[in-house]
């Protein structure tokens, strides 16, 4: 089948690559317009926009699909099915409606589980144990089409989201083709998503990224595992905030039952830096103040000197 690829970011990059290996043809690319990125906020391509310069396939950056003329490049191109991996905006119904198999998303989740913008952040953060990756046909609603397939993944204590959608994609490109190769030879039928059973997976905020050490140290856990790496996971001290990667719990590192900790208290070891939370205190591993590089935590501690009895904020 001749097929244009709507994506944006890196995580798309592993099913473009096994589309163009495949037996279809990728005529073209849909991704996001280019963005100011850096320190120096100058504009860049994304990720897949630059795979298909270097591929020398055509890029189509419209910047609503929705606007005047946005879809005469797309109509030119005659795709026969346009599959998508986190592209990052909305596809109206005049553009579902052109090529002739529809529009095939691959989504990271076991739909209808997780419908919208961060489904494994979710996932990771809720505690769930296994999770998976779907293909389906994109209608009007949130992620409310038909599943073509589905694979599962199991989720590790020490996930983090990135470690997580990282083995997603790499298995989900396989889920894709095989997905797009059953509709091109008629024998696949996508089949209702149950009612039941629905979640919604709305985009990470920074503020849902702050830690609340008040809560019990397996969710403080999953919440800095649900948001590395973005947007960060992060906390105050002395009036400065600073981002934090996952920390150890018990069973993961040693850490005394007779060590008592209020909440957000920290406790300066000579291997290891400890902090309260509503129930055991956890470790941290590694810390980065505003306007530094990342350090492990016992280095960071003693740089700023911590004095007995202070806390994240």
């Amino acid at each position: 089948m001749r097929v244009v690829f709507a994506g944006t970011p890196e995580v798309a990059l592993p099913a473009l690559e096994a589309l163009s290996s495949s037996r279809h043809e990728v005529v073209g690319v849909l991704t996001r317009p280019d963005a100011p990125a850096g320190r120096g906020r100058q504009l860049s391509r994304s990720p897949v926009a630059a795979w298909a310069d270097a591929a020398g396939v055509p890029v189509l950056q419209p910047p609503r699909l929705s606007a005047p003329g946005a879809l005469d490049e797309l109509e030119r191109l005659a795709p026969d099915c346009c599959p998508v991996v986190a592209y990052g905006a909305l596809i109206p119904k005049v553009a579902l409606d052109l090529p002739r198999h529809g529009w095939v998303n691959l989504h990271f989740s076991l739909l209808p589980a997780w419908r919208g913008a961060a489904p494994v952040q979710r996932a990771v953060m809720a505690g769930d144990e296994v999770t998976g990756a779907s293909t389906f046909a994109i209608e009007e609603g949130l992620d409310t089409g038909p599943v073509y397939g589905v694979l599962t993944e199991t989720v590790r204590p020490r996930d983090t989201a990135g470690d997580l959608l990282q083995r997603l994609a790499a298995a989900g490109a396989g889920l894709l083709v095989a997905t797009l190769d059953g509709i091109e030879a008629g024998d696949l039928v996508p089949a209702r998503q149950p009612a039941d059973g629905v979640s919604l997976a709305p985009k990470i905020t920074v503020d849902e990224a702050r830690v609340d050490w008040t809560l019990p140290a397996f969710a403080v856990d999953r919440r800095l595992r649900a948001v590395t790496p973005a947007p960060g996971g992060w906390t105050t001290v002395r009036g400065e905030r600073v981002k934090l990667a996952p920390v150890l719990v018990a069973g993961q590192t040693e850490i005394p039952g007779d060590v008592t900790l209020a909440p957000g208290e920290l406790l300066v070891r000579r291997r290891d830096v400890l902090v309260g939370t509503g129930t055991r205190p956890v470790a941290l591993t590694r810390v980065q103040a505003q306007g530094k590089k990342e350090m492990t935590a016992v280095d960071w501690a003693r740089g700023l000197r911590l004095t007995p009895a202070e806390a994240f904020a």
